[in-house]
């Protein structure tokens, strides 16, 4: 499996890519892979300090898919800047990511790491611990997630 994240200026240069390029593009990796799953995320806020899509400081990419209920995507939104971001934050070995929402209260939220035994330290405990402060099963529909280990010569 290859998670691919591509990063837009704007939503204008997105449009004009799908428009004028995409379609050629595609054509010409025909058969290189099989089921593809595309999202399309909005920008919300960062996660720590202004994020960059720059790689080249991560080891490691921690990204968490989650469908929340339609009722409840306000106050997960809320605790995902007074509760997640700062307990990320304080962690040793967690440089940046961003919080995104995509349609059908879909949210991303990517966060990167320095490395492995980094993430390492952000222990299970302290994960249940916030996720009961955050009531994060209340607002939750679904939730997947993927560590991905980042392959430097695909980077650019």
């Amino acid at each position: 499996m290859a998670n691919i994240f591509a990063f837009w200026e704007s939503r204008a240069f997105y449009d004009s890519f799908m428009a004028r390029s995409h379609d050629r593009l595609a054509a010409a990796q025909a058969g290189t892979f099989k089921d593809a799953q595309v999202r399309l995320f909005d920008y919300r806020f960062d996660v720590k300090t202004g994020f960059e899509p720059r790689f080249t400081d991560a080891d490691l990419i921690r990204v968490a898919l989650c469908r929340v209920h339609e009722e409840r995507v306000e106050h997960f939104t809320l605790m995902q800047e007074k509760v997640w971001n700062p307990a990320m934050a304080g962690s040793p070995g967690m440089i940046r990511g961003l919080f995104a929402e995509a349609p059908g209260h879909e949210f991303l939220v990517l966060s990167m790491w320095r490395s492995a035994a980094e993430h390492g330290k952000y222990r299970i405990e302290r994960v249940e611990r916030l996720a009961l402060r955050a009531q994060t099963e209340a607002d939750v529909a679904s939730l997947s997630g993927e560590i991905v280990e980042l392959e430097p010569s695909w980077t650019v």
